[in-house]
């Protein structure tokens, strides 16, 4: 139940944690903040079930280094984490290459800005009908992902 107040309840029904429903009361900008994070793990649990069902020709993604911290689902630079200075590998590793030289350090968030560039630019990818289609498929996933991103 959502309503104009600055606090909104949530209700738990019945067994989705475990007891009895109750409901449980938090501000409004919490819940917002929750519900920007909880859109941007989707979109990233979409991209990477997308990545993980390409073809095996898919040039070894996705790509880890967890020494890095890096998770990559296409090129050089789609996804958390980059692999700089190596350069891009088409039209779609430069958009997420210009993300990443747009956003703050590590483990701060991205501004709305750089957010929708990366939208703009992988969307264009996306529709390009020049490019192969299982380019402009990841394309369009990630624009779609840009989207549900957090920004400031």
């Amino acid at each position: 139940m959502l309503g104009t107040s600055p606090s909104c309840t949530i209700f738990v029904h019945e067994g989705a944690m475990g007891h009895e429903d109750e409901a449980s009361t938090m501000n409004t900008g919490n819940f917002y903040q929750f519900l920007r994070a909880l859109l941007a793990n989707a979109a990233f649990i979409a991209l990477l079930s997308s990545a993980l069902t390409l073809p095996a020709r898919a040039q070894e993604m996705p790509f880890v280094d967890t020494e890095r911290g890096t998770f990559l689902i296409h090129g050089n630079y789609c996804g958390p984490g980059n692999r700089s200075p190596r350069p891009p590998i088409d039209a779609l590793d430069v958009a997420c290459m210009h993300h990443d030289m747009c956003s703050p350090p590590r483990g701060q968030i991205a501004t709305c800005a750089c957010n929708d560039r990366l939208h703009r630019e992988a969307e264009a990818v996306s529709l390009d009908p020049n490019q192969p289609e299982s380019l402009r498929d990841t394309a369009g996933l990630v624009a779609d992902t840009a989207t549900a991103l957090p920004c400031r």
